[in-house]
């Protein structure tokens, strides 16, 4: 389609789940096998059914994990969970890509389920351009010149920062709350008192006690985060303990506290990564086309999109998600979400 309508766009997805809930079934049974090892370290009841196995391959610094669905020769599309989440937020986005003939890859991010550092000498940094670099690896170790990248919360921010700084690697974005790169001399700004109060838990990370009560609570602490953000979001005990298997990660307390401790410039990053950053820095614009969402009862911190439209230069739309979705947006509308992959897809061709 040539123009991407309705710009506000309810949550309910019937008529979607109806067109391909019968091919995604079919799909989902023949998972591309891909030239990788198959995770056996996680528990088997944290994995979504929809997605087979767990996958291992080699890119950069990391031993990522990762799961594959739908042809091997359809248009890639990588997914990017954030954090306090798991791949179990595309578990429906992702076989209903599959059923449009998209090959669909959703990592676990540093720090998150069976995604391993393969030395333990490397820094346990996760500074926005790393994670970023992780992207990009994953795509050269899997032998994926481009593709369609998406994702939320950390995960926006990296395909938010993969299309600005590769965008010829990149076919397009769909992006959760939009434009999500910052910088640590922009972190230096004070907020109003409203705002700074929204980021408590990044002041709680701060300080060694943070560190020592996400460590020891981390699954509560999670939890709460959850509800937080999504407060009309009904999601039952299973659903996060589904996802909470994920933080039984060796690192990851350390790539949480990093990554909040350096936005505010409170832990160094890696020096291999600073004319990356010094690039962010300037707030690049994104050149291909592009979908950002939110969610109408995102409570979450979040930019308004009106402060982040300047930033998206090629073809773009933006959508509200109604009837009381949060900051999951694709675990909570998945629908949509999968709508939104199509369609900026098009807008590519």
């Amino acid at each position: 389609m040539d123009n991407i309508s309705p710009e506000t766009v309810t949550s309910d997805r019937r008529r979607f789940l109806r067109g391909s809930a019968l091919i995604a079934a079919t799909l989902v049974g023949g998972v591309v096998q891909a030239r990788t090892r198959t995770a056996s370290s996680i528990a088997p009841s944290s994995i979504p059914s929809s997605f087979g196995p767990i996958r291992q391959v080699d890119a950069g610094v990391l031993d990522i994990g990762y799961v594959e669905i739908g042809p091997a020769s359809g248009t890639p599309v990588l997914l990017f969970h954030g954090w306090p989440y798991a791949i179990d937020a595309f578990a429906e986005v992702a076989p209903l890509l599959a059923a449009r003939g998209y090959r669909v890859i959703v990592p676990h991010l540093r720090g998150h389920g069976t995604t391993l550092f393969r030395s333990e000498a490397t820094p346990r940094n996760a500074q926005q351009a790393a994670l970023a670099a992780d992207g990009i690896a994953l795509m050269d170790a899997l032998r994926i010149p481009k593709a369609v990248v998406a994702g939320f919360d950390w995960g926006a921010r990296t395909a938010d920062i993969m299309a600005a700084l590769w965008p010829e690697r990149c076919t397009a974005l769909v992006s959760v709350s939009g434009y999500l790169i910052g910088s640590q001399a922009a972190n230096a700004k004070p907020l109003p008192p409203a705002a700074e109060l929204q980021w408590w838990y990044q002041f709680y990370f701060a300080t060694e006690r943070g560190k020592a009560g996400y460590a020891a609570n981390t699954n509560a602490f999670n939890k709460q985060i959850w509800q937080l953000a999504s407060p009309k979001w009904a999601f039952d005990d299973a659903a996060f303990d589904r996802s909470a298997a994920v933080f039984d990660n060796p690192d990851h307390v350390e790539i949480v506290i990093h990554n909040y401790r350096w936005r505010l410039g409170l832990a160094d990053g890696e020096r291999q990564y600073d004319a990356l950053e010094a690039k962010l820095a300037n707030a690049p614009a994104i050149s291909i086309p592009a979908i950002t969402m939110e969610g109408d009862a995102n409570g979450a911190p979040h930019p308004k999109p009106e402060q982040y439209r300047a930033k998206f230069t090629g073809p773009y739309a933006h959508r509200l998600i109604t009837g009381g979705i949060g900051h999951n947006l694709p675990q909570e509308a998945p629908a949509a979400f999968a709508q939104a992959v199509l369609d900026v897809a098009k807008f590519a061709r």
